[in-house]
């Protein structure tokens, strides 16, 4: 049988960025998938090396765009850790809270684009209307709504008082039987479940062989995550589940997702509940110098395993720092698990890795 070359993207609303895909057709069953990436490439590793350490900070809100605290938190942590710095108790509950709030406002926007992607509008609506109630609450925080900059060497940028805390804990509320409501309008929809269910599959053995992680890991029945693993922030002491799937489907990680977004209010509830007295930073020279030395760390981001591994060579900025992104590592495993398939599913198993090319291309 002849066989056909397709372009998809990279400018189409189903690669979620500016992804392409070469895709190799023989009538409508996929023979080769090759993705391309680099179209949103600007060297934030490089960039960062020219810069202080408070700055790179700036500079780590551009890779996952819809997720930047985990971002901001993950650099803090491995600078921290080269020079040393011991974090006071209310900045790391602070952290908590905000990581997960962006952990359930980067959901919504999944679950919002993945119903269009699968031909579902409505559930965009209502998903959107509550991921803009957290982004009121890091307006009031820290002015911004998107790079938020918010988690600092040492601490956090700013507090928050009781009427942020009450305003939280009303949207919280609010928040938790509208995750039933998407198990209404989309989770367990007929037409959403039959484009779903069996498509995508990933064995656990594929998955951890590509190196996956995050919900894209869970949703094939590997229980992983940074926040139970190597706890950092105080994750220890706070009583939540990991959502895992079965068959690793599109259905599997897109419901471990929803499962994600139950687990995080209790973990916001929590800290909430607990939030101590004190210093929202600890003393940091301006501009650090850690001394000669290497750091790796790592936290469970809304995509994934996100690490930062950083050497320092006494000067005032990072002499090399390398991303280890989840976006990047989840999007491989497509060459992989696309062959065989038929073109109409394309859509449905790359929307299913929630993947953001800020993150991928750096």
């Amino acid at each position: 049988m002849d066989t056909m070359f397709v372009n998809l993207g990279p400018q189409h609303p189903s690669t979620h960025g500016v992804l392409r895909m070469g895709l190799t057709l023989a009538g409508e069953v996929i023979t080769k998938a090759v993705p391309d990436i680099g179209y949103l490439h600007r060297g934030t590793e490089k960039l960062m090396e020219a810069r202080s350490y408070a700055q790179c900070v700036v500079l780590t809100d551009r890779w996952d765009y819809c997720s930047a605290m985990p971002n901001n938190l993950a650099f803090c942590l491995s600078a921290e850790k080269l020079l040393g710095t011991q974090v006071p108790p209310r900045a790391q509950t602070l952290r908590v809270v905000m990581c997960e709030l962006n952990r359930i406002a980067s959901h919504l926007i999944f679950l919002g684009t993945y119903g269009i992607d699968i031909g579902a509008f409505t559930p965009f609506l209502y998903v959107f209307r509550e991921r803009e109630m957290i982004l009121d609450l890091y307006e009031a925080l820290c002015g911004a709504r998107l790079t938020y900059n918010y988690i600092r060497l040492g601490g956090v940028a700013s507090d928050v008082d009781a009427d942020w805390i009450s305003k939280c804990r009303e949207f919280l509320e609010f928040f938790k039987p509208r995750v039933d409501e998407y198990d209404t309008l989309l989770s367990f929809n007929p037409i959403f479940l039959a484009r779903t269910k069996e498509v995508g599959l990933i064995s656990q053995s594929a998955a951890v062989s590509w190196g996956l992680s995050g919900p894209n890991l869970r949703g094939s029945g590997v229980s992983y995550d940074v926040r139970k693993s190597e706890p950092y922030c105080g994750y220890e002491a706070y009583d939540f589940d990991v959502p895992v799937g079965e068959h690793g489907s599109c259905w599997d990680r897109y419901f471990c997702r929803v499962q994600e977004m139950r687990q995080s209010v209790r973990i916001v509830e929590q800290a909430l509940a607990k939030l101590p007295e004190g210093e929202l930073s600890a003393k940091v020279p301006k501009i650090p110098k850690p001394p000669p030395g290497e750091a790796y760390a790592h936290v469970e981001a809304s995509r994934g395993d996100l690490g930062i591994f950083l050497v320092s060579d006494g000067g005032a900025a990072p002499y090399r720092i390398h991303v280890r992104a989840p976006c990047f590592i989840n999007l491989a495993i497509l060459q992989d698990i696309l062959v065989g398939k038929k073109v109409a599913d394309v859509i449905a198993v790359l929307g299913s890795f929630d993947i953001v090319l800020g993150e991928v291309d750096r």
